[in-house]
C-alpha cells in the first residue's frame, strides 16, 4: 500500500540522500547539491505548502510537494520509477489536495518527467528562460 506521510525533521536524511540520485542535467531545482547543512535550513524553512514522504509499506520511496504556487514537484527513488508509482502518487496529491489546476515546471532536457506530465493531462503553458551573469 503507498501512501503519503506528511514530512517531519525525521525525513530530512531521506530527503537528502534521495536529493543525491537526481542528475542536475534534468533537474531545474538543482543544478549542485547542498550540503547537509544547507539542506536541513531549507526543509526547515518550509517551502513548499504540502511536502510528503511516498511510503510503500514501512520504507520510504520518494517524496511529492505541492508548491504554494500549486507546483508538483515529484522524485521517486530510482529503483521504484521502473513499477509505475508517479501515477499512482500524483493522482493522490490532487486527490488530497483538491485545486482548480495544478502546475509542474519540468526541464525540457528531462523528456520522461515531460512524457509523464503529458500523459496524465497536463498541457504545456509556458517556456521560461533564464540568464545568469
Amino acid at each position: 500500500m503507498i501512501v503519503l506521510k506528511t514530512i517531519t525533521n525525521s525525513d530530512i536524511r531521506f530527503l537528502f540522500d534521495s536529493l543525491k540520485e537526481r542528475n542536475s542535467n534534468v533537474s531545474i531545482s538543482h543544478k549542485k547539491m547542498p550540503s547537509y547543512e544547507q539542506h536541513v535550513k531549507f526543509v526547515k524553512s518550509k517551502p513548499y505548502s504540502k511536502w510528503y514522504v511516498i511510503l510503500k509499506g514501512k520504507e520510504k520511496i520518494g517524496s511529492i510537494y505541492l508548491s504554494k504556487n500549486d507546483e508538483i514537484g515529484i522524485s521517486i527513488l530510482e529503483d521504484y520509477k521502473k513499477k509505475n508509482i508517479e501515477k499512482y502518487v500524483l493522482k493522490l496529491l490532487m486527490k488530497k489536495n483538491p485545486r482548480k489546476r495544478f502546475l509542474a515546471n519540468v526541464s525540457p532536457n528531462n523528456k520522461k518527467l515531460i512524457s509523464f506530465f503529458k500523459d496524465n493531462g497536463f498541457k504545456l503553458i509556458q517556456y521560461t528562460y533564464e540568464f545568469e551573469s
